[in-house]
C-alpha cells in the first residue's frame, strides 16, 4: 500500500465540508448503521429532497461518500420500479496533516516487526493496560469519541461498532491488529462493568463488539 498523500486532493475533500448544509448531511449518512436514500437524509437534515441530492452527490465526487443502487422494495422485475440511489461513508480514508506526516509508514513499520518477532502477547498486554487507563463510567461514550462509531443491535444487548480507527493496518496485520484492538477494548470496559468484548468480524466494521453482561441486563 502506498504511503504517498495527495495534499491537493485530500484539501479539496475536507474543503467540500465547509458548506454547512453538505457538512450536515455527511454527518446524518456517517452516523446511519446502513445505507441512507436521498429522502431519508432529506427529511434528518431539514432539507429538500433536490437540495439534499446535490450536496450528497459533492460528497461523492469528494470521494466522502459511496453510492450503491438498491431496490427498496425488495421486489424484483417488472413494475418493481426503479432501484434507489443510496448513501454510505466511503471506506477510503482521508488524513489531513499539514505539513504532511508519514505516521502510516511507522505503524506498518513496528506492526512488521512485532509480527516477525512474535510479540503479539506482549502487544496486547500492553494495549489491554492502555484500554484500563481509559477506564470510565461510558466506555460506549468513550469509544464514540475514539473514532469506534459504536451502534446498538435493536436488542441492545449488542453494541457493533461500525468503524475500525485501526482499518488500514488491521487489513495487512489481522492477527496482531485485531488481537491488540480486542486487549484494547477488554480493558477499557473492565473486567466488571456492564459490558464485555468480543470479537464479532464483519464487512465494514470494527472486528470487536460489546455484549451487555447477564447480570447487568
Amino acid at each position: 500500500m502506498s504511503d504517498e498523500v495527495d495534499e491537493d486532493a485530500v484539501l479539496d475533500a475536507f474543503g467540500v465540508l465547509g458548506e454547512p448544509v453538505r457538512r450536515g448531511l455527511y454527518h446524518v449518512v456517517a452516523a446511519a448503521p446502513g445505507e441512507v436514500s436521498r429522502d431519508a437524509a432529506a427529511e434528518v437534515a431539514g432539507v429538500s429532497r433536490a437540495l439534499a441530492a446535490f450536496h450528497l452527490d459533492k460528497l461523492v465526487e469528494a470521494g466522502l461518500l459511496e453510492v450503491t443502487f438498491r431496490r427498496l422494495s425488495g421486489r424484483s422485475g417488472p413494475g418493481a420500479g426503479r432501484p434507489a440511489k443510496l448513501y454510505r461513508r466511503a471506506r477510503r480514508e482521508h488524513t489531513l496533516s499539514l505539513p504532511p506526516r508519514s505516521y502510516d509508514t511507522a505503524g506498518r513499520l513496528l506492526a512488521e516487526t512485532l509480527e516477525r518477532a512474535g510479540l503479539d502477547r506482549e502487544l496486547q498486554a500492553v494495549a489491554r493496560e492502555r484500554g484500563a487507563a481509559r477506564t470510565s463510567d461510558d466506555p460506549v461514550g468513550t469509544l464514540r469519541a475514539q473514532g469506534y462509531a459504536p451502534s446498538p443491535d435493536a436488542d441492545d444487548e449488542l453494541i457493533r461498532l461500525r468503524n475500525c480507527p485501526f482499518h488500514a493496518l488491521a487489513e495487512e496485520y489481522p492477527a496482531l491488529v485485531c488481537g491488540m484492538n480486542l486487549a484494547l477494548i477488554e480493558g477499557l470496559v473492565g473486567a466488571d462493568g456492564e459490558w464485555t468484548a468480543e470479537m464479532a468480524p464483519g464487512p465494514d466494521r470494527c472486528c470487536v463488539a460489546l455484549r451487555r453482561r447477564p447480570e447487568s441486563a
